[in-house]
């Protein structure tokens, strides 16, 4: 893997650790989760800059906002007992399946 992969999968996780930190700040009346949320989101964007250096911007976005996307929803299932319907569980499925095509599609540089 090399390091404009690596910077996405850290923008990744950065993004869905803001996205987790927002929800714990209980709309900004908490003030370290809502540190916390500022400082992830501003690293994630960091890393999402340094792996737009060598991967397309379409499909470093797409798999940016899509994964990040689906690993909330399942940390809301997971940490905040939220629902996981069939619908949603087909949704998480469809978005998975199109940051892979989006991957598979795009010739390696």
């Amino acid at each position: 893997m090399n390091a404009s992969w690596l910077y996405l999968l850290l923008a990744i996780g950065f993004e869905v650790s803001g996205t987790v930190s927002m929800k714990l700040s209980e709309g900004f009346s908490r003030t370290g989760p809502s540190i916390a949320m500022g400082l992830f989101y501003l690293t994630s964007l960091s890393f999402l800059t340094l792996a737009l250096k060598r991967i397309e911007l379409g499909m470093a976005y797409a798999i940016w906002s899509g994964l990040g996307t689906a690993m909330v929803a399942l940390v809301g299932v997971y940490w905040f007992q939220e629902h996981l319907t069939p619908g949603k569980l087909l949704s998480l499925a469809l978005i998975i399946a199109g940051v892979a095509g989006l991957h598979l599609s795009t010739p390696s540089s």
